[in-house]
């Protein structure tokens, strides 16, 4: 399948990246590391890519320890798993936000990377709603699927925005940053406690607040793993907000359809439509194959964003609507519902082949979803005359002085 067709090509010379970034996390402390200390630990001859991805790499390592010591998430582990996870996930966070300055100092920007860099992030997210949850302790339950839709809604937002706006704003508080670094304390105070356990304890009584008549019970014994649920809950409906608010306010001045952006919406919420209605239908994925499950989720996602930063690249007018990754799900839902609604049988039953059926959809999703990475990347650094992982032209000032003369 053809992703870029070549009338589009055109709009990759076009692009120009432009991010706003608001986090006063990020202006005082995280960038000041960055660009005195981080930055020097990568030679110029590197490229900004081959960093972003020996960045994933660590996160890659944290999740394959998560396999090992805790595939039901819900058990918990040596303190050293924990804290490895906590200096992978800022690892990650420092390479990634390095790649940009990088890219800037070997005069290296350009589509590809932000593209890159927005895969390998769409494949971060789902591997850290994983370990999150294991190291929370939250099992192969609705809350892990909770965190799940935050997550991924907050990426698919922060994509929509950028699509629509041509402009990456993160807010004072955002995912890249302040959330990461949340992970990042959860992760380093798990393994300081000594296991995801001590997040099932209630939050009120561990902090040493007395119960009093005026607390109900409830929100008394209200565990911190639910308190964080709350927290995410208000952070992703305040994001989401600003999100729309400021597409629609963009729309406006340049007096264009405010509502027709909202469209774009549809995609992901038609998606989430069916994940619930599948996994009430089929309990046997939810409370024992999950992981599998949420990786097929994960690569929805990923596919989705992609399709939408591909046409952000190429300036393509016409929103990516449709995603093919979303048809067995939504088919599985069909012969669920069937038994349940004493309609008509269900060709896949309850037990081996719906399992079954969930690996082939990660399957079907990693040969969709590796075709369109491939695709993508070969078709750009051939229009382009560049390398993906290595720098094929290294900028040589002597050079660009000829050019200009």
């Amino acid at each position: 399948m053809v992703y870029i067709r070549q009338k589009n090509l055109e709009g990759l010379h076009r692009y120009k990246y432009a991010g706003v970034d608001h986090s006063l996390t990020s202006k005082y402390i995280l960038k000041p590391f960055y660009n005195n200390v981080a930055i020097k630990c990568f030679p110029m001859s590197m490229a900004p890519n081959a960093i972003t991805l020996s960045g994933f790499s660590f996160v890659v390592i944290n999740f394959l320890t998560l396999l090992w010591y805790n595939p039901t998430l819900d058990q918990d582990m040596p303190s050293w798993v924990y804290a490895s996870w906590a200096i992978g996930l800022f690892l990650y966070q420092t390479f990634d936000a390095v790649d940009g300055t990088q890219a800037r100092r070997t005069h290296q920007s350009g589509p590809l990377g932000e593209l890159f860099d927005h895969g390998v992030d769409a494949c971060n997210t789902v591997l850290e709603v994983l370990l999150f949850a294991a190291a929370m302790n939250l099992g192969q339950s609705w809350y892990t699927v909770l965190t799940l839709f935050g997550s991924t809604l907050t990426f698919y937002i922060q994509t929509w925005d950028e699509y629509y706006t041509q402009t990456l704003i993160l807010g004072i508080v955002s995912g890249p940053v302040e959330g990461i670094l949340t992970l990042c304390i959860v992760y380093a105070i798990t393994a300081v406690k000594g296991g995801g356990s001590f997040w099932q304890q209630s939050m009120l009584q561990t902090i040493g607040v007395s119960k009093r008549g005026m607390i109900p019970d409830y929100f008394y014994e209200m565990p911190w793993n639910q308190w964080y649920m709350v927290y995410g809950g208000l952070v992703l409906v305040a994001n989401t907000v600003q999100s729309a608010m400021h597409v629609m306010e963009v729309q406006r001045e340049r007096k264009k359809d405010v509502i027709k952006p909202l469209y774009g919406l549809l995609p992901y919420f038609v998606t989430w439509t069916f994940i619930p209605a599948y996994l009430h239908l089929q309990p046997v994925i939810l409370e024992y194959h999950l992981i599998p499950f949420v990786f097929y989720v994960g690569l929805i996602n990923a596919y989705s964003v992609g399709l939408m930063i591909v046409a952000h690249l190429t300036q393509n007018p016409t929103f990516p609507m449709y995603n093919v990754l979303t048809i067995p799900l939504g088919l599985a839902v069909l012969d669920s519902a069937g038994p349940f609604l004493g309609l008509w049988p269900s060709a896949l039953g309850y037990g081996t082949y719906q399992i079954a059926f969930i690996f082939m959809c990660v399957g079907f999703g990693f040969g969709v979803y590796g075709s369109f990475v491939y695709d993508i990347i070969t078709t750009i650094c051939d229009y382009l005359d560049i390398w993906c992982l290595t720098i094929k032209h290294p900028y040589n000032p002597e050079d660009e002085k000829k050019k200009v003369k």
